[in-house]
Protein backbone atom coordinates (compact mmCIF):
# COMPACT_ATOMS: atom_id res chain seq x y z
CA UNK A 1 0.00 0.00 0.00
CA UNK A 2 1.07 3.31 -0.87
CA UNK A 3 1.00 6.12 1.59
CA UNK A 4 1.05 9.23 -1.03
CA UNK A 5 -0.71 12.69 -0.10
CA UNK A 6 -2.20 13.58 -3.18
CA UNK A 7 -4.23 16.56 -4.32
CA UNK A 8 -6.93 16.11 -6.96
CA UNK A 9 -8.78 18.98 -8.62
CA UNK A 10 -11.91 18.15 -10.03
CA UNK A 11 -12.80 19.45 -13.37
CA UNK A 12 -16.59 20.79 -13.81
CA UNK A 13 -17.93 17.78 -15.29
CA UNK A 14 -17.34 15.80 -12.38
CA UNK A 15 -20.02 17.71 -10.49
CA UNK A 16 -22.14 19.17 -13.64
CA UNK A 17 -23.39 18.06 -16.59
CA UNK A 18 -25.99 19.38 -18.38
CA UNK A 19 -28.54 19.43 -15.74
CA UNK A 20 -27.92 21.93 -12.88
CA UNK A 21 -30.76 20.85 -10.39
CA UNK A 22 -29.30 20.15 -6.79
CA UNK A 23 -29.91 16.25 -7.09
CA UNK A 24 -28.21 15.66 -10.57
CA UNK A 25 -25.05 17.40 -9.73
CA UNK A 26 -25.68 14.85 -6.57
CA UNK A 27 -25.98 11.85 -9.27
CA UNK A 28 -22.54 13.31 -10.70
CA UNK A 29 -20.60 13.52 -7.79
CA UNK A 30 -21.95 9.72 -6.69
CA UNK A 31 -20.18 8.20 -10.11
CA UNK A 32 -17.26 11.09 -9.18
CA UNK A 33 -16.63 9.61 -5.61
CA UNK A 34 -16.58 5.83 -6.93
CA UNK A 35 -13.69 6.79 -8.97
CA UNK A 36 -11.97 8.87 -6.21
CA UNK A 37 -12.07 5.89 -3.15
CA UNK A 38 -10.03 4.13 -5.75
CA UNK A 39 -6.88 6.32 -4.50
CA UNK A 40 -7.92 5.72 -0.99
CA UNK A 41 -8.35 2.22 -1.59
CA UNK A 42 -4.82 2.14 -3.11
CA UNK A 43 -3.51 3.63 0.54
CA UNK A 44 -3.56 6.97 -0.47
CA UNK A 45 -4.20 10.37 1.88
CA UNK A 46 -6.73 12.34 -0.01
CA UNK A 47 -7.23 16.25 -0.65
CA UNK A 48 -9.80 16.99 -3.24
CA UNK A 49 -10.49 20.64 -4.73
CA UNK A 50 -13.34 21.68 -7.12
CA UNK A 51 -14.28 24.15 -9.07
CA UNK A 52 -17.75 26.15 -9.28
CA UNK A 53 -18.25 27.95 -12.17
CA UNK A 54 -21.80 27.24 -13.46
CA UNK A 55 -22.75 27.14 -9.83
CA UNK A 56 -21.83 30.26 -8.46
CA UNK A 57 -22.79 31.47 -11.61
CA UNK A 58 -26.56 30.33 -11.25
CA UNK A 59 -26.70 31.15 -7.47
CA UNK A 60 -25.57 34.82 -8.98
CA UNK A 61 -28.65 35.09 -11.32
CA UNK A 62 -30.98 33.73 -8.90
CA UNK A 63 -29.47 36.84 -6.22
CA UNK A 64 -30.36 38.94 -8.87
CA UNK A 65 -33.96 37.79 -9.66
CA UNK A 66 -34.63 37.79 -5.81
CA UNK A 67 -32.76 41.29 -5.20
CA UNK A 68 -34.69 43.51 -3.08
CA UNK A 69 -34.41 46.26 -0.61
CA UNK A 70 -35.69 43.43 1.75
CA UNK A 71 -33.84 40.64 0.57
CA UNK A 72 -30.57 41.73 -1.51
CA UNK A 73 -28.22 40.27 -3.37
CA UNK A 74 -25.04 38.80 -1.75
CA UNK A 75 -21.34 39.91 -2.96
CA UNK A 76 -19.60 37.35 -4.59
CA UNK A 77 -17.39 36.18 -2.03
CA UNK A 78 -20.02 35.05 -0.26
CA UNK A 79 -21.86 33.39 -3.05
CA UNK A 80 -17.99 31.43 -3.46
CA UNK A 81 -18.51 30.67 -0.41
CA UNK A 82 -21.90 29.35 -0.39
CA UNK A 83 -21.10 27.11 -3.08
CA UNK A 84 -18.19 25.63 -1.55
CA UNK A 85 -20.37 24.65 1.06
CA UNK A 86 -22.86 23.34 -0.69
CA UNK A 87 -20.21 21.03 -3.25
CA UNK A 88 -18.82 20.16 -0.16
CA UNK A 89 -21.57 18.87 1.21
CA UNK A 90 -22.67 16.49 -1.60
CA UNK A 91 -19.02 15.72 -1.93
CA UNK A 92 -18.65 14.58 1.91
CA UNK A 93 -21.99 12.73 1.20
CA UNK A 94 -21.08 10.67 -1.93
CA UNK A 95 -17.57 10.25 -0.57
CA UNK A 96 -18.83 9.12 3.04
CA UNK A 97 -21.18 6.68 1.38
CA UNK A 98 -18.59 5.22 -1.33
CA UNK A 99 -16.58 4.74 1.55
CA UNK A 100 -18.88 2.83 3.57
CA UNK A 101 -19.63 0.58 0.49
CA UNK A 102 -16.19 -0.76 0.48
CA UNK A 103 -16.04 -1.13 4.26
CA UNK A 104 -13.12 1.69 4.54
CA UNK A 105 -13.10 3.82 8.18
CA UNK A 106 -12.14 6.67 7.43
CA UNK A 107 -14.36 10.74 7.71
CA UNK A 108 -14.68 12.93 4.99
CA UNK A 109 -14.63 17.22 6.19
CA UNK A 110 -15.42 19.85 4.10
CA UNK A 111 -13.08 23.34 4.90
CA UNK A 112 -14.30 26.63 3.61
CA UNK A 113 -11.43 27.98 2.36
CA UNK A 114 -10.15 31.88 2.46
CA UNK A 115 -7.08 32.22 -0.16
CA UNK A 116 -5.41 35.19 0.01
CA UNK A 117 -4.64 37.64 -2.62
CA UNK A 118 -2.06 40.22 -3.22
CA UNK A 119 -4.53 44.00 -3.36
CA UNK A 120 -1.82 45.31 -5.52
CA UNK A 121 -2.38 42.35 -7.92
CA UNK A 122 -2.35 43.66 -11.40
CA UNK A 123 -5.72 41.85 -11.77
CA UNK A 124 -7.42 44.72 -9.60
CA UNK A 125 -6.54 47.26 -12.30
CA UNK A 126 -7.11 44.71 -15.22
CA UNK A 127 -10.46 43.32 -14.81
CA UNK A 128 -10.90 39.97 -17.52
CA UNK A 129 -12.84 37.66 -15.47
CA UNK A 130 -16.48 37.41 -16.77
CA UNK A 131 -19.56 36.67 -14.45
CA UNK A 132 -23.28 36.76 -14.28
CA UNK A 133 -25.62 37.29 -17.19
CA UNK A 134 -25.52 38.96 -20.53
CA UNK A 135 -26.84 42.56 -20.87
CA UNK A 136 -27.25 44.90 -23.89
CA UNK A 137 -24.94 47.59 -24.10
CA UNK A 138 -27.63 49.82 -22.66
CA UNK A 139 -27.90 47.88 -20.05
CA UNK A 140 -24.67 47.13 -19.01
CA UNK A 141 -24.47 51.48 -18.69
CA UNK A 142 -27.08 51.69 -16.57
CA UNK A 143 -25.52 49.37 -14.40
CA UNK A 144 -22.15 50.29 -14.17
CA UNK A 145 -23.89 53.71 -13.72
CA UNK A 146 -25.82 52.20 -10.65
CA UNK A 147 -23.24 49.92 -9.15
CA UNK A 148 -19.63 50.89 -9.87
CA UNK A 149 -19.02 48.15 -11.83
CA UNK A 150 -17.15 47.15 -15.01
CA UNK A 151 -18.83 45.83 -17.98
CA UNK A 152 -16.96 44.33 -20.97
CA UNK A 153 -18.39 42.88 -24.14
CA UNK A 154 -18.01 39.11 -23.99
CA UNK A 155 -17.09 37.95 -27.59
CA UNK A 156 -19.95 39.15 -29.23
CA UNK A 157 -22.72 37.78 -27.19
CA UNK A 158 -23.43 40.74 -25.24
CA UNK A 159 -21.93 42.79 -22.06
CA UNK A 160 -21.12 41.32 -19.16
CA UNK A 161 -19.77 42.28 -15.47
CA UNK A 162 -15.77 41.46 -15.39
CA UNK A 163 -14.17 40.91 -12.03
CA UNK A 164 -10.12 40.30 -10.98
CA UNK A 165 -8.98 36.78 -11.44
CA UNK A 166 -5.75 37.41 -8.97
CA UNK A 167 -3.29 34.32 -7.93
CA UNK A 168 -3.51 33.14 -5.35
CA UNK A 169 -0.46 34.00 -2.83
CA UNK A 170 -1.53 31.72 0.75
CA UNK A 171 -4.06 29.60 1.90
CA UNK A 172 -5.53 30.42 5.00
CA UNK A 173 -7.06 27.02 6.96
CA UNK A 174 -3.32 25.90 5.73
CA UNK A 175 -2.47 24.14 9.00
CA UNK A 176 -6.27 23.15 9.64
CA UNK A 177 -6.30 21.15 6.09
CA UNK A 178 -2.66 19.56 7.20
CA UNK A 179 -4.15 18.84 10.77
CA UNK A 180 -7.39 16.81 9.36
CA UNK A 181 -5.04 15.33 6.01
CA UNK A 182 -2.08 14.18 8.89
CA UNK A 183 -5.11 12.72 11.63
CA UNK A 184 -6.02 10.40 8.10
CA UNK A 185 -9.23 12.46 7.23
CA UNK A 186 -10.24 13.11 3.65
CA UNK A 187 -10.05 16.08 3.03
CA UNK A 188 -12.50 18.61 0.71
CA UNK A 189 -10.63 22.22 0.57
CA UNK A 190 -10.37 25.07 -2.01
CA UNK A 191 -13.20 24.80 -3.71
CA UNK A 192 -13.89 27.27 -6.68
CA UNK A 193 -10.49 28.44 -6.22
CA UNK A 194 -11.16 29.72 -2.64
CA UNK A 195 -12.85 32.45 -1.16
CA UNK A 196 -10.91 35.56 -2.44
CA UNK A 197 -9.59 37.70 0.46
CA UNK A 198 -6.75 40.55 1.01
CA UNK A 199 -4.87 41.84 3.98
CA UNK A 200 -6.09 45.24 5.33
CA UNK A 201 -4.05 46.19 8.62
CA UNK A 202 -3.88 42.52 9.93
CA UNK A 203 -7.52 41.06 9.13
CA UNK A 204 -9.15 39.48 6.21
CA UNK A 205 -11.40 41.20 4.03
CA UNK A 206 -13.24 39.48 1.36
CA UNK A 207 -13.09 40.63 -2.19
CA UNK A 208 -15.01 40.76 -5.72
CA UNK A 209 -12.93 38.15 -7.27
CA UNK A 210 -12.26 34.95 -8.93
CA UNK A 211 -9.48 32.67 -8.16
CA UNK A 212 -8.46 30.23 -10.94
CA UNK A 213 -9.11 26.87 -9.14
CA UNK A 214 -5.90 25.16 -11.49
CA UNK A 215 -3.78 27.92 -9.37
CA UNK A 216 -5.56 28.13 -5.86
CA UNK A 217 -5.24 24.30 -5.97
CA UNK A 218 -1.46 24.23 -7.20
CA UNK A 219 -0.83 26.53 -4.01
CA UNK A 220 -2.21 24.00 -1.61
CA UNK A 221 -0.25 20.93 -2.83
CA UNK A 222 2.44 22.77 -2.34
CA UNK A 223 2.21 23.86 0.45
CA UNK A 224 0.90 20.85 2.18
CA UNK A 225 3.96 19.29 0.12
CA UNK A 226 1.84 16.64 -1.33
CA UNK A 227 3.52 13.94 -3.58
CA UNK A 228 1.48 14.09 -6.09
CA UNK A 229 -0.85 16.66 -7.67
CA UNK A 230 -3.82 15.55 -10.08
CA UNK A 231 -5.43 17.83 -12.12
CA UNK A 232 -8.58 15.87 -14.00
CA UNK A 233 -10.02 17.30 -17.08
CA UNK A 234 -12.48 15.83 -19.97
CA UNK A 235 -9.50 14.22 -21.56
CA UNK A 236 -6.85 11.20 -20.47
CA UNK A 237 -3.48 13.02 -22.68
CA UNK A 238 -2.70 16.01 -23.02
CA UNK A 239 -2.52 16.61 -26.80
CA UNK A 240 0.03 18.36 -29.07
CA UNK A 241 -1.02 19.38 -32.43
CA UNK A 242 -4.45 18.51 -31.08
CA UNK A 243 -7.37 17.56 -33.74
CA UNK A 244 -4.61 18.00 -36.67
CA UNK A 245 -3.35 14.90 -38.51
CA UNK A 246 0.19 14.46 -36.51
CA UNK A 247 -1.93 14.80 -33.32
CA UNK A 248 0.37 12.88 -30.58
CA UNK A 249 -0.41 12.23 -26.52
CA UNK A 250 2.17 13.15 -24.24
CA UNK A 251 2.55 10.49 -21.60
CA UNK A 252 6.08 11.06 -19.59
CA UNK A 253 6.99 14.76 -20.23
CA UNK A 254 9.81 16.70 -18.54
CA UNK A 255 8.72 20.81 -17.16
CA UNK A 256 11.77 21.69 -19.80
CA UNK A 257 9.43 19.57 -22.88
CA UNK A 258 5.97 21.31 -21.10
CA UNK A 259 7.67 24.58 -21.49
CA UNK A 260 8.70 24.19 -25.26
CA UNK A 261 5.11 23.05 -26.01
CA UNK A 262 3.78 25.91 -24.06
CA UNK A 263 6.63 28.88 -26.38
CA UNK A 264 4.72 26.82 -29.86
CA UNK A 265 1.30 27.68 -28.40
CA UNK A 266 0.00 24.19 -27.80
CA UNK A 267 -2.73 24.76 -25.43
CA UNK A 268 -5.61 26.95 -25.66
CA UNK A 269 -5.48 29.74 -22.96
CA UNK A 270 -8.80 29.00 -20.83
CA UNK A 271 -8.80 25.41 -21.13
CA UNK A 272 -5.73 23.22 -21.00
CA UNK A 273 -2.93 26.16 -20.51
CA UNK A 274 -3.84 27.19 -17.02
CA UNK A 275 -3.87 23.45 -16.04
CA UNK A 276 -0.31 22.81 -17.63
CA UNK A 277 0.68 26.32 -15.86
CA UNK A 278 -0.40 24.87 -12.46
CA UNK A 279 1.10 21.41 -13.22
CA UNK A 280 4.81 22.66 -14.52
CA UNK A 281 4.14 25.74 -10.95
CA UNK A 282 3.71 22.38 -8.48
CA UNK A 283 6.51 20.43 -10.00
CA UNK A 284 9.19 23.21 -9.73
CA UNK A 285 8.34 23.88 -6.30
CA UNK A 286 8.10 20.66 -4.50
CA UNK A 287 11.37 18.56 -4.56
CA UNK A 288 9.83 15.15 -5.92
CA UNK A 289 6.12 16.27 -6.74
CA UNK A 290 4.99 14.77 -9.53
CA UNK A 291 1.88 16.50 -11.39
CA UNK A 292 -0.45 14.43 -14.03
CA UNK A 293 -3.46 15.85 -15.92
CA UNK A 294 -6.10 12.63 -16.93
CA UNK A 295 -9.71 12.09 -16.82
CA UNK A 296 -11.52 10.93 -14.40
CA UNK A 297 -12.28 7.95 -15.85
CA UNK A 298 -8.36 7.31 -16.12
CA UNK A 299 -7.78 7.04 -12.68
CA UNK A 300 -7.17 3.44 -12.31
CA UNK A 301 -5.39 3.23 -15.30
CA UNK A 302 -3.16 5.69 -13.57
CA UNK A 303 -3.24 3.95 -10.33
CA UNK A 304 -2.25 0.50 -11.89
CA UNK A 305 -0.44 1.55 -15.24
CA UNK A 306 0.65 5.18 -14.63
CA UNK A 307 -1.80 6.11 -17.64
CA UNK A 308 -2.27 9.78 -18.13
CA UNK A 309 0.64 12.72 -18.82
CA UNK A 310 2.69 12.75 -15.94
CA UNK A 311 5.08 16.15 -15.65
CA UNK A 312 7.76 15.39 -13.59
CA UNK A 313 11.18 17.41 -12.85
Amino acid sequence: MSNRKIVVALGGNAILTDNPTAQAQKDALKQTAEFLVKLIQNGDELIITHGNGPQVGNLLLQNIAADSEKNPAFELDSLVAMTEGSIGYWLQNALQNALKDLNIDKSVASVVTQVIVDKNDPAFTNLSKPIGPFYSEEEAKAEMEKSNATFKEDAGRGWRKVVASPKPVGIKELEVIRTLVDAGHVVVAGGGGGVPVIEEDGKLVGVEAVIDKDFASQKLAADLGADMFIVLTGVDYVYVNFNKPDQAKLEKVTVAEMKEYMGQDQFAPGSMLPKVEATIKFVEETDNGRAVITSLENLEQLIESDAGTIIEK
